[in-house]
């Protein structure tokens, strides 16, 4: 099983050396994947709404971020975890993801969500009711415009003619996967994504999702054992025995990656690549 890479955007903090030194650590321990997470605003909370991440919790931007860790790594593959794409123009998302495409050599995968954080979408001038439908339309968009010469395309959300992205990204087109764990994503990640990588605990509810996972892959023709899974263990507490105990509640299920997501904070640099080491001690590859 492989293992992703949290990018510790909240404890990190700005030296450009210490993002290199993490990125190239995540590398140098074996690690398959580093993951940039992804929110353009911090929000207060209010109208008895509380977010997840609040006005204090910074997060890098997430291409900026993925190109330079193209430029200070060599092997290791880059995803977004995961882009809130309803949020953004399309074009320029096709674009970013291209560029970022291009410096790894195709490296790049694009993890995609539709997000929790209502506040953020009226701040950037995005509808929030109707995100879903939009991300469904984005995906199509993007992959014409990572593959086609000239896009000519008229939906719901785009209206384009004769237009294009150059240079293209290297791979054609970029994968694309879906986080989130709606029966609504669940069944739109079977029709257009190439893999889901869920937010959930591995017991018997995310088996019969992803039993409904498969049914949906088989409805729309698509062959379950060419989709990607990765599941995201979500985790409170700093306890390796607890993260084997799911990453191994993930490998049962057929995960084919992992991804230790601590809900806590990390702020001393050394602890930072320790908590690489240790993932990686107990859960192996």
């Amino acid at each position: 099983m492989k293992l992703s890479a949290w990018f510790p955007t909240r404890d990190i903090g700005n030296d450009p050396m210490k993002i290199r030194d993490w990125a190239q650590a995540a590398e140098g321990l074996g690690y398959d994947y580093i993951e940039v997470p992804d929110h353009v605003f911090g929000a207060t909370g209010r109208d008895g709404w509380t977010p997840l991440y609040d006005e204090k919790d910074p997060f890098h931007e997430t291409f900026t971020t993925l190109a330079y860790l193209a430029a200070v790594t060599e092997t290791i593959k880059l995803s977004t975890g995961v882009l809130i794409l309803p949020q953004r123009q399309t074009g320029v998302v096709a674009k970013q993801a291209a560029q970022v495409d291009i410096l790894s050599q195709g490296r790049l995968r694009l993890g995609i969500g539709v997000g929790w954080n209502h506040v953020e979408y009226q701040a950037l001038g995005e509808d929030w009711h109707t995100r879903g439908a939009r991300q469904a339309e984005q995906v199509e968009v993007l992959r014409r415009l990572w593959t086609e010469d000239l896009v000519t395309y008229e939906g719901r959300f785009h209206a384009m003619t004769e237009v294009n992205i150059v240079p293209r990204p290297v791979q054609q087109p970029i994968p694309i996967w879906f986080g989130g764990s709606s029966d609504a994503v669940i069944k739109r990640a079977a029709r257009i994504g190439d893999g889901w990588m869920p937010i959930i605990t591995p017991d018997e509810q995310a088996e019969a999702k992803l039993e409904d996972l498969r049914t949906h892959l088989k409805s729309f023709g698509r062959d379950p054992e060419t989709f990607g899974l990765e599941g995201w263990l979500r985790m409170n507490d700093d306890d390796p025995q607890v993260w084997a105990a799911a990453a191994d509640g993930w490998r049962g299920l057929g995960a084919q990656i992992v991804m230790l997501y601590p809900m806590y904070r990390i702020p001393s640099f050394d602890d930072q690549i320790e908590t690489l080491r240790r993932f990686k001690d107990v859960v192996g590859s």
